[in-house]
């Protein structure tokens, strides 16, 4: 016996979700090869393979996927919500065949409309989702869709058989297509097959005798729609695998570039600025260690790095944090509503400015600095400005700093950042974000 529990039956993701159908999309995550996301060019074919080989039926299900796996139910679901009144509708207009025919039918169309009304409503609403509860109501499905077919064809008669079997047949093409997404390619094609019986017990109920050919009349339809939900569940299945690896490998190298912007602006350029041959004594080298140490510590305990307080409280303790280090900044900021900005933008602001002021002080060849804080084209505009020896931007190539901390941190939040300098008149580095 298995301590750990029953045997789990392993699979590819493509079997797992023929099988189980849309709810295996909650294992999409599990075991993604690399290869889905590789940008290297890559034939259709073999990119396929990879993104249906891979996930273990049974395995660590995600529960936002798992909850918008069952939306997909709601497809055939608002198929028979307009093609059976639809179908009853044009019954209706051919005479209906008699009062009691037309009740029986109108009857059928009502209940299967509230039957799918019902059903969207419980797919849509707040309360949690039970699968026990679901499991019901598609049994109850099946079971009104077999009983509708045969209380209508025993209903009406025979010169207004095929016009009213009509509208019974949509619920049974809705019903196929829904078995197929929400519980798998098996459940459908077991309805499908049942079609056979039922168009041949359809025939004995409206008195023509129990004839199978009846029932196969059916079958090609049904197997339409039976291919039609399984290709629907394919690529609905394959393409989340692969937006989700595409998502995955985007937000690593996101994080990376993080992480390495982080460590450059933080440790690297304090052991920079302790390199520098004026970087004080013993005590100050500590003092600045320390200090490096304890905003490092704080990011890692926080969830963002996050920071309270406008824009104007945060530069000022740049400027602040930049006087230490033996850097003059003066602040001059123009007075901002504190929603001005959101959190993450100043956050990108200042984590630039400071960068810029660093630069400052490693290659200007000046102490003091200029940042100003103004509203300009819809946004917030942010003034670096030194006059120190400047350089010439087209003889040297952009570095991590200016390219990283500056110019791709602001781009992150919807900003720009230019960088002017000239050989002996200093450098102007000109921040922009949208309100």
């Amino acid at each position: 016996m298995n301590p750990d529990g029953p045997a789990r039956r392993r699979g590819g993701f493509l079997a797992s979700l023929l099988r189980r159908g849309a709810p295996a999309l909650a294992t999409a995550t599990t075991e993604l090869p690399d290869e889905v996301a590789d940008p290297a060019p890559m034939r259709a074919l073999r990119r396929m393979q990879h993104m249906a080989a891979g996930a273990a039926d049974g395995a660590f299900q995600d529960t936002l996927l798992l909850r918008a796996a069952r939306y997909v139910a709601l497809v055939p679901l608002a198929y028979r919500l307009v093609a059976v009144p639809g179908a009853f509708a044009a019954f209706a207009a051919r005479g209906g065949g008699g009062t009691r025919a037309l009740v029986v039918v109108g009857a059928v169309a009502a209940l299967s409309f509230a039957l799918n009304a019902g059903g969207a409503w419980w797919l849509l609403r707040r309360a949690p989702f039970r699968d026990r509860a679901a499991g019901r109501l598609l049994a109850l499905d099946v079971a009104f869709t077999l009983a509708a077919n045969l209380a209508v064809a025993a209903a009406v008669p025979a010169e207004v058989f095929a016009a009213a079997t009509e509208v019974t047949s949509k619920h049974l093409l809705g019903a196929v297509a829904l078995l197929t997404l929400a519980v798998g390619l098996p459940a459908g094609a077991a309805l499908a097959l049942a079609s056979i019986p039922l168009g041949a017990g359809m025939a004995w109920a409206s008195g023509g005798g129990f004839d199978l050919t009846a029932g196969f009349a059916v079958l090609g339809t049904v197997l339409g729609v039976l291919l039609t939900a399984t290709g629907a569940l394919v690529l609905l299945g394959l393409g989340t695998r692969l937006a989700l690896a595409y998502g995955i490998r985007t937000g690593r190298l996101a994080e990376r570039a993080v992480q390495h912007r982080r460590l450059h602006d933080t440790v690297l350029q304090a052991l920079e600025a302790m390199a520098l041959p004026d970087s004080g004594d013993a005590d100050t080298l500590r003092r600045t260690a320390r200090a490096e140490a304890t905003a490092l510590r704080r990011y890692l305990e926080s969830d963002s790095g996050a920071e309270g307080g406008p824009l104007a409280e945060k530069l000022a303790a740049l400027a602040a944090e930049m006087a230490r280090d033996g850097l003059r900044a003066q602040l001059v900021a123009a007075e901002l509503d504190d929603a001005t900005l959101s959190e993450v933008r100043q956050l990108a602001v200042r984590d630039a400015v400071r960068e810029a002021l660093r630069n400052t002080l490693k290659h200007s060849g000046t102490d003091t600095a200029v940042v100003r804080v103004e509203e300009r084209d819809g946004g917030i505009a942010t003034i670096i400005r030194d006059h120190g020896t400047g350089f010439s931007p087209g003889e040297r190539k952009a570095g991590f700093g200016i390219s990283e901390s500056i110019t791709a941190r602001l781009a992150e939040v919807g900003g720009t950042a230019t960088v002017e300098s000239t050989p002996g008149s200093g450098t102007r580095v000109t921040l922009w974000v949208p309100r």
